[in-house]
């Protein structure tokens, strides 16, 4: 167990900081998910700034990497311009 203050603080804030990484994480790859699944060209290109723009603020926050990011956003334009 730490034995400093400023450790103990460092503790708690990061797992404040995990636990909402880990939020935006997966809120991120459940709407991946969501895109993926849908069959219709249109919702599909609604639902496709909104998700892009979640990939873009994980990216900014280096919760993924930039290259991750790109790699992402290549892949579900590919797949919504293939509907």
């Amino acid at each position: 167990m730490a034995n400093h203050k400023s450790a103990l603080k460092r503790i708690r804030s990061n797992n404040k900081k995990r636990l909402l990484n880990r939020f935006q994480h997966k809120t991120t790859r459940n709407a991946i998910k969501r895109l993926r699944d849908v069959t219709v060209k249109k919702d599909a290109q609604k639902m496709f700034p909104s998700i892009v723009s979640l990939i873009d603020k994980l990216s900014k926050k280096n919760i993924i990497h930039a290259n991750k990011a790109a790699n992402l956003k290549s892949k579900l334009t590919k797949h919504v311009a293939s509907l």
